[in-house]
């Protein structure tokens, strides 16, 4: 049995000196010794489990991003802070010709991550169905379609409806093999639907951008099948409010997560809106660069977990701070993890 309490007494004690505390951990937490890997599972396991850990504890989370050949890279360097691996891996289904390519290296990498002990979460950063399956972010990702365009889109039967369902189909056999292995997908589709950088976002209520999540999810988990996956809805931290008016609806949001951007850690008043929102749904922390501090996780316990941006990681938190979320004592990592 994987025991780590004493070993967060122990990187506490170490705090002090970054390389003490990195090697004494490394010593206690060597990859495929200590993670209990994860037997096929299903969504129903996740989701029971987030909601059991809510109030108690939070998983800690790392996202990969490009380039899809190496989809690890920021995972390790959590692992190379703190002698811990994520409780939580994150992967993204990418969008440049290049990453698309090797999608399959993100689908395997998934797979090891379940294996060894963590949970899985996807996002994917997905072109416009006006253009070609792959674009560059600037002018492609981060690009606008007309209203007239999204009408379209949003409206079955049409030519862009049709596009965007072919589109749906191209990433269904990596999610099937997901499936197939028993991997539950936290799935985080059209992230920041309250945001106007993106395509698909800036459309409140019911015909707006949360229509078209409705409909990705009728499509993928209806039409296809793929009941492994945990829907993600998710929101960013504007101040403009009103996150409620992107609500898909309770049956098609099994989590509803803020990604944190407009300042370091969630405030009083936005962990309160998505309180609302989510009722007796898990919440979670879909996106920041600021690793949570001591307070906010004493202070905010509802949320169920946390995932730092890719090269945020090192790009914004020090040593210290990165260990020091990853050894409180709320928080769970790789080996912690304990599906019911």
């Amino acid at each position: 049995m994987h025991i780590v309490r004493p070993r967060r007494r122990l990187g506490a004690m170490l705090a002090a000196s970054a390389a003490a505390v990195v090697t004494a951990a490394a010593l206690l937490a060597v990859p495929g010794e200590e993670a209990e890997a994860f037997p096929p599972g299903s969504r129903q396991q996740v989701l029971d489990y987030l909601r059991s850990v809510t109030g108690s504890s939070v998983v800690s989370g790392q996202h990969n991003k490009e380039p899809a050949a190496q989809p690890g890279q920021y995972t390790r360097q959590v692992y190379d802070v703190t002698g811990q691996w994520p409780g939580l891996w994150g992967g993204d289904l990418m969008f440049r010709a290049e990453d698309i390519a090797n999608r399959q290296r993100v689908v395997d990498q998934a797979r090891t991550e379940w294996n060894n002990g963590s949970l899985v979460t996807l996002t994917w950063h997905a072109c416009p169905p006006t253009g070609p399956e792959s674009c560059q972010f600037e002018g492609g990702v981060k690009s606008n379609i007309s209203d007239a365009q999204f009408r379209e889109l949003v409206t079955d039967g049409t030519a862009l409806n049709t596009t965007w369902k072919r589109r749906l189909d191209s990433v269904v056999p990596y999610l099937r093999q997901l499936r197939d292995a028993g991997v539950p997908v936290l799935f985080r589709p059209f992230h920041e639907m309250n945001e106007s950088w993106n395509w698909w976002g800036n459309r409140p209520g019911a015909d707006g951008s949360s229509r078209l999540f409705r409909l990705t999810r009728d499509h993928l988990a209806g039409t296809h099948g793929l009941d492994n996956l945990v829907w993600v809805w998710n929101v960013q931290d504007n101040p403009a409010g009103n996150w409620g008016g992107y609500y898909p609806g309770d049956a098609y949001a099994d989590v509803v997560s803020l990604d944190v951007w407009y300042k370091n850690h969630p405030s009083s008043g936005d962990y309160q809106q998505m309180q609302n929102i989510a009722g007796g749904k898990p919440m979670a922390i879909g996106e920041m660069g600021k690793v949570p501090s001591p307070s906010l996780l004493d202070g905010q316990p509802r949320w169920s977990y946390f995932m730092i941006w890719s090269e945020q990681l090192r790009g914004n938190n020090s040593n210290a701070e990165i260990q020091a979320a990853y050894f409180h004592p709320r928080t769970l990592n790789q080996g912690e993890v304990r599906l019911p």
